[in-house]
This record gives C-alpha cells, structure tokens and sequence, in this order.
C-alpha cells in the first residue's frame, strides 16, 4: 500500500496517520467525514479537529514508548503527544457509557481534505 493510501470494505476505512515528524504513527477505523471543533483552551489553541472512535479501532505502529502525555482540568483525556515534534495526533480517555475511546486529530490523518469536513461546533469552555 502506497503512502497515505487508504484501504475500505463495506462496514469502515482505514487510515494512516502520524505526528510531524513521524516518531508517532498509527492506523485507524473509521468514518471521518464530520469533525468536533472545541472552542476550550486547550483544543482552541492547538487547532484541533477531533473525531471519536472505539479504542479498538486505532493501532498504534510505532514504539509507545516513544509518546507523552499531556492531561488538564479533570484529567479524563490523555492527550498523546510526541517529544519531538510536539504534534498531538490523537487522546484517550473514555466515553460517556464507560467505552474506552479515542479522540483522533483529523489533521494529522493522510489524505483527508479538511476543506470537506463538517465541523460540529462544541463549546468546551462552558464545560
């Protein structure tokens, strides 16, 4: 498969994605058509656009060992970060109905134009 390519089959997409420079790759499932954009201190100010899938969902194809974690407020998201190039591509924490959860940042997925997305607005700042 070449980079950046995707692979589908009726039921999901997999996507490849990684940090700036690399260290932090992965692969994940899903669907990313529609993103959160955040209007809280922490997603404001790093630009994300997340999309949540099941943990299971996402494989991580690089050394673990290599990713830091970065937690605020309540300390529920373990936002994942590489020490190299400070690019923060995906957290996890868990969902409402206690389902291990993945909050993927659609920025840093191959191949996904972002120009197409919607973005649903979410006001994390009230939170």
């Amino acid at each position: 498969m070449a980079q950046g390519e995707t692979t589908s089959s009726s039921a999901t997409t997999t996507h490849k994605g990684s940090c700036h420079c690399g260290k932090i790759a992965f692969e994940v499932d899903g669907s990313f058509d529609s993103v959160m954009e955040c209007n809280c201190s922490h997603c404001s100010r790093k630009g994300y656009l997340l999309s949540f899938v099941p943990r299971t969902a996402l494989r991580i194809t690089t050394d673990e060992a290599a990713i830091s974690t970065y937690t605020f407020n309540r300390h529920a998201i373990r936002h994942q970060f590489c020490p190299q190039c400070g690019c923060a591509p995906f957290g996890l924490g868990t969902g409402r109905d206690g389902v291990a959860t993945a909050a993927i940042n659609v920025r840093c997925l191959e191949g996904v134009e972002l120009t197409t997305l919607e973005r649903k607005f979410v006001d994390g700042r009230s939170f």
